[in-house]
């Protein structure tokens, strides 16, 4: 189970973005996140700081032995939770509720946006995918079928040779199962 100080970290807007961005491009400094995410440098600094107390992100040497620039890398990929984890601390509950409202409309922007940029000519060629299905499931089945999921999401990342020559854009994927009714 998570701790609720990561699922509330990554789960501000800012932050999210912040943690994305470091998944994508690896070791950055925080110059270059604050540029590419349109930030100013001392907001990022912040951000990055609340992210490293939780755990997520961590200071990175700097590639060319410079200490006066601050790098930072991402301390660990992915996180799988539930607002049912937290079901013992109705505090806590709270807070997993919002980070998970916050994570749905994240994930539905993304969504909307892909839907009205995907004939933007950078995107040639890329046809984003929908997969959906409805089955019978216990608890247990469902929690496996997550940790299925997250296992082939991450063998099929670590299969992926970004020094192969081919151009690249950043991919989102996301999957959602619950509980439903026909």
């Amino acid at each position: 189970m998570e701790d609720i100080s990561v699922i509330t970290a990554v789960h501000h807007p800012l932050r999210r973005r912040i943690y994305d961005y470091l998944l994508l491009y690896g070791t950055a400094q925080v110059t270059a996140i604050a540029r590419a995410l349109d930030s100013q440098v001392g907001s990022i600094s912040h951000h990055l700081r609340m992210l490293e107390r939780a755990g997520v992100v961590e200071r990175a040497p700097d590639p060319a032995g410079d200490k006066r620039a601050s790098w930072w890398k991402v301390a660990r990929r992915g996180l799988t939770w539930s607002t049912d984890d937290y079901a013992d601390s109705p505090a806590d509950a709270l807070l997993a509720r919002e980070a998970q409202r916050q994570g749905i409309r994240m994930q539905i922007d993304r969504l909307q946006r892909w839907h009205r940029s995907r004939r933007d000519p950078a995107y040639a060629g890329y046809d984003g995918s929908n997969t959906e299905t409805t089955a019978w499931a216990s608890a247990d089945e469902l929690r496996d079928l997550s940790a299925r999921i997250l296992g082939t999401i991450r063998e099929w990342q670590e299969g992926i040779d970004l020094d192969d020559g081919q151009e690249r854009v950043p991919v989102f994927v996301f999957a959602h199962a619950f509980p439903t009714e026909p």
